[in-house]
């Protein structure tokens, strides 16, 4: 019988400089274009159409009412996790092999590292109060302070700190801790007039702290879904997808017989593997923690981050190892740029004005139950096209 004395990645110095993965940045494209105008075309298809699977996906393309899951809950967790499958790639130029063999970051490399990340997710955090209407310059009980994008720089943040402090062993700690902690909280710390265990909206913990705690307006009144506790668990979800980069970044698993080779077929076919046992944990543990994204819990956490897990091994099958790239081309397109796009189509850019005046004769000799599809797909092209331009002239906005 085999024993595995260091399940550590073995990499060289060169090895971990190597070229960021086409499919990582086709994946969090893939993800970004469904926020960006993708359900809406979906949206007005299966409405004029009525085919079942339009109609399926139209479906998918909604948030849950409270507790459930669909592919739409996905998207914001699928970004966390692809930014912390990033992050191993990020900082491997800051990287050098200790004593005993461990790729580490020296401590002067981590200064410089910390000035970064926190001048990232301070940027984060501001662009976030932005897109809430921050330059609309409310009063101060009208300002929405937690957003999407302040979520993901802490969230990314303190998985950074995790991931630059901790070897293998402790960062799996650490998203044990996270995710068991955070479960014990929610259901054994009473609420006021509510009690403990209360997984309602008015009645759960994570409502209740962001009501004592959260300054400004909260998104729903009662709750917010991007609020203070809520961020604990998210943590664990972009630390799911360091384990997956540093995995996808390691040649080889050091074993007691010695080092074994690992192809990229059989990492494919791992990350594969370990999003079907997420799945399968994070399915059971909602028969008593309740599956919930606004509530961001432990058993969340594990179903996104095993779908996401497994669209990962997808895209990196197809694309890195099959070599089939043409057809992600677009959302490579839309990866590359993801911030500035979300930004811009969350208001910044009013992309339906440019679509009228360039599409808008045509859409108009559609048959009128068409013609709210062919706006849609117009968005869509003219976002593409704005995208295409950027990623020629090699412009990009780097947080």
């Amino acid at each position: 019988m085999t024993e595995v004395i260091n399940a550590e990645p073995v990499t060289t110095t060169d090895q971990l400089k190597k070229k960021r993965l086409s499919s990582l940045d086709a994946l969090r494209g893939f993800d970004m274009f469904w926020i960006m105008s993708g359900e809406h075309i979906i949206h007005a298809l299966a409405k004029v159409t009525g085919l079942p699977l339009l109609l399926w996906m139209s479906s998918q393309l909604h948030h849950t009412d409270w507790h459930g899951f669909t592919f739409y809950d996905m998207i914001f967790p699928l970004f966390l996790f692809v930014s912390g499958v990033s992050l191993p790639y990020s900082v491997s130029s800051k990287m050098i092999r200790d004593s005993r063999g461990r790729m580490v970051v020296p401590a002067e490399n981590k200064k410089i590292l910390y000035r970064s990340m926190l001048r990232r997710t301070l940027t984060l955090i501001l662009l976030g109060m932005i897109v809430n209407g921050l330059l609309k310059l409310n009063s101060y009980e009208e300002t929405r302070f937690a957003s999407v994008l302040g979520r993901i720089g802490l969230a990314w943040f303190f998985a950074c700190l995790i991931y630059l402090n901790s070897g293998l062993r402790g960062q799996l700690i650490w998203v044990i801790a996270i995710l068991l902690g955070y479960w014990a909280i929610m259901m054994l710390v009473p609420v006021p007039g509510f009690g403990a265990g209360s997984l309602t909206p008015e009645g759960a913990l994570s409502s209740y702290f962001d009501r004592l705690f959260l300054p400004g307006k909260l998104h729903n009144g009662v709750f917010d879904p991007e609020g203070l506790l809520t961020t604990v668990p998210s943590v664990a979800t972009a630390m799911l997808g360091v384990f997956c980069g540093s995995f996808l970044q390691s040649t080889s698993f050091k074993l007691k017989r010695g080092p074994i080779q690992l192809k990229d077929v059989q990492k494919g076919l791992v990350l594969l593997a370990a999003g079907l046992l997420l799945l399968a944990i994070g399915y059971a543990w909602g028969l008593v923690f309740p599956i919930n994204k606004r509530l961001w819990t432990s058993s969340f956490v594990l179903v996104a981050g095993g779908w996401s897990a497994i669209l990962l091994s997808l895209f990196f099958m197809v694309i890195d190892v099959a070599g089939w790239r043409k057809w992600a081309i677009p959302f490579i397109w839309v990866g590359s740029n993801s911030i500035l796009i979300y930004m811009c189509a969350e208001g910044l850019v009013n992309f339906g004005s440019t679509a009228a005046f360039l599409f808008g004769g045509t859409v108009n000799l559609l048959p009128p139950e068409w013609q709210p599809s062919g706006t849609a797909i117009s968005v869509t092209l003219v976002q593409l096209l704005l995208l295409w331009i950027l990623y020629r002239k090699k412009i990009f906005l780097k947080i």
